[in-house]
């Protein structure tokens, strides 16, 4: 069966085992198509029982796997009986938010004195600096966690350390062989590590590193000689959750656990933050990992990106009614003023690839772009061409750089490579994105780097974009009832994605452009069945000619279920992500 895209993807039917879909359909009481869906899947499945139905319990491991857990634990331990004030310096980007809300919420549960430090991105760059933790240490921090930052950042740890205050690391970035002298370095993804654990995020740490605390705590009776009641960590899901959505790790294993429940705690609307900023959105329907990932963390990032570091923490943390409510409008407004500036940046960037267009590898730069807004770009240029993509801001002599990455090119690792040559100033980062500081001269020679190492480990790699499909439906299927069938394998997002379906010989009834760039129809299939769709950012796309209701020929559409609630009602539409012709 071939289609042909009018916007050059190749669609790709995903493989399946068809002596599968029977066995699990039986064993699972499943439909066939949810049997055949989860036969997709399978192979990046260990176990379908904690696949169909994942609890923390089952899927937790014991916190002192973790490399240097029990240093920190202990450490930490004696800071609480000591009452020592906690200084937590934290990343400004949602995981960093999250990891800095879940350890300041949980140290004030337990009436521990907390003061917390966002750097400012523009001012201070990301991870520690030497202001940021003589500012902690001023305030009278005898202990620092880094939160979602910290594994490279030797020099602020030892000025720490001149001063008697350790510093407890939870990160999830990748490291060099040589690390810091800190009192532990808690980090699936630091080189020695074997737990198995490097696919948390920043908050995943966190929330790992709590339950050995709180365990810790409770064997030696800690809560009942203090007369203070435990805290239930499970409690806490609801940011662990944000920051795992939000930061697109794999939905595997732990993670999995925790954004299902995670999502079960934000329904409970109890941190005041996230309540105020889901009201703030007017989102009604029940909360999905799209609302974290495409909603709520556009907007907790902004602060980050063009407006006060801070906000996304502190957000998060407050439990006044007041100020919640004017920093949600703030983060609104800067997540508008976001989208602006992205916008322009996108226009400028596009018009620089044409010069680059045969690299396999993207490395561009520009004076002065925004360095809050460059990630971004370089992810929908990345998502565009299918290629490494790294954007770089310059100041005179001096460029800060944003990196992209496609699955098989693990750019942290080549930013560390690069670090250890002599090409960048400082930088780190993870498989998929990291970020970098570097002198203009050596932009060229960067280029050349990651080029020569793209080549070398992605041999053969294809740009073609390719647009994996899970399999053909008929319009009748797009009713509540097997939405929530195929709901069953959720939560989705990276490591599971979310169930692409192919829709054939539609018909346009009608269509609107609805904000400035979004397209909304109604269709009809062959059988007479209409439906609501919609396509994002389709305007002057490939798109928008055959969504046009003037348009009579017959079209195959491409994308994915979405339940919409508005006003009590409940309506499944269709979000088309292409188009195809007969």
């Amino acid at each position: 069966m071939s289609f042909s895209s009018v916007s050059g993807k190749n669609w790709l039917f995903k493989e399946f085992d068809s002596s599968d879909v029977t066995k699990l359909s039986e064993s699972y009481a499943l439909t066939e198509i949810v049997a055949k869906l989860l036969s997709i899947r399978k192979k990046n499945i260990e176990n379908i029982n904690l696949f169909l139905n994942p609890k923390i319990k089952n899927l937790l491991p014991n916190p002192l796997h973790l490399k240097d857990m029990k240093n920190g634990v202990d450490r930490v331990y004696n800071s609480i009986n000591k009452r020592e004030l906690i200084g937590i310096f934290g990343d400004y980007d949602v995981d960093g938010a999250s990891s800095t809300a879940l350890l300041t919420r949980y140290f004030l549960s337990i009436n521990q004195k907390v003061q917390t430090y966002i750097p400012d991105r523009q001012k201070e760059g990301y991870g520690p600096n030497i202001d940021g933790f003589n500012a902690l240490i001023h305030q009278g921090a005898k202990i620092i966690f880094t939160v979602d930052c910290g594994t490279l950042a030797f020099e602020p740890i030892k000025i720490a350390q001149d001063s008697n205050v350790d510093v407890i690391v939870l990160d999830h970035h990748q490291s060099d062989i040589k690390l810091p002298n800190a009192c532990a370095i808690i980090n699936p993804n630091r080189y020695d590590d074997t737990s198995g654990l490097n696919y948390l995020c920043a908050a995943g740490v966190c929330f790992v590193f709590l339950v050995g605390l709180n365990k810790k705590l409770r064997d030696v009776n800690w809560f009942k000689k203090n007369k203070i009641n435990e805290p239930n960590i499970l409690n806490f899901l609801d940011l662990v959750s944000l920051g795992t959505v939000c930061d697109v790790v794999p939905l595997i294993g732990l993670n999995r656990a925790i954004v299902k429940q995670g999502l079960k705690v934000i329904k409970k609307r109890s941190n005041l933050g996230l309540k105020t900023l889901y009201d703030l959105c007017k989102i009604e329907s029940l909360p999905t990992t799209f609302d974290l990932g495409f909603i709520l963390g556009p907007r907790i990032n902004a602060g980050g990106r063009v407006g006060k570091a801070s906000h996304g923490a502190e957000l998060l943390t407050s439990d006044d009614p007041q100020k919640t409510y004017k920093i949600a409008i703030d983060l609104d407004k800067s997540n508008k003023e976001r989208q602006s500036i992205e916008l322009m940046l996108s226009e400028q960037v596009n018009s620089e690839v044409k010069k680059y267009h045969n690299h396999p590898v993207l490395v561009m730069s520009g004076n002065y772009w925004h360095e809050g807004i460059i990630g971004i770009v370089a992810s929908r240029i990345k998502e565009k061409y299918n290629k490494p993509t790294i954007l770089i801001s310059l100041n005179k002599k001096i460029g800060k750089g944003s990196a992209r990455s496609v699955i098989g090119f693990d750019i942290g690792s080549q930013i560390i490579k690069a670090v250890q040559s002599g090409i960048l100033e400082k930088g780190g980062g993870h498989k998929m994105a990291g970020g970098f500081t570097l002198k203009k001269e050596k932009i060229p020679i960067l280029r050349d780097f990651l080029i020569k190492n793209f080549e070398k480990s992605c041999p053969g790699y294809s740009k073609n974009i390719n647009l994996y499909l899970d399999t053909i439906i008929a319009p009748s299927a797009l009713n509540e009832e097997f939405f929530q069938e195929v709901n069953c394998l959720a939560p989705f997002g990276s490591g599971n994605s979310e169930p692409k379906f192919v829709i054939e010989n539609i018909k346009v009834v009608s269509s609107n452009i609805i904000g400035n760039n979004h397209i909304k129809s109604i269709l009809s299939g062959k059988d007479g069945s209409t439906f609501k769709a919609f396509a994002w950012n389709a305007k002057n796309s490939p798109l928008e000619p055959f969504l046009n209701k003037k348009n009579k020929k017959k079209i195959n559409i491409a994308g994915k279920m979405r339940l919409n609630e508005w006003k009590g009602k409940r309506n499944i539409e269709f979000l088309i992500e292409d188009i195809s012709l007969n």
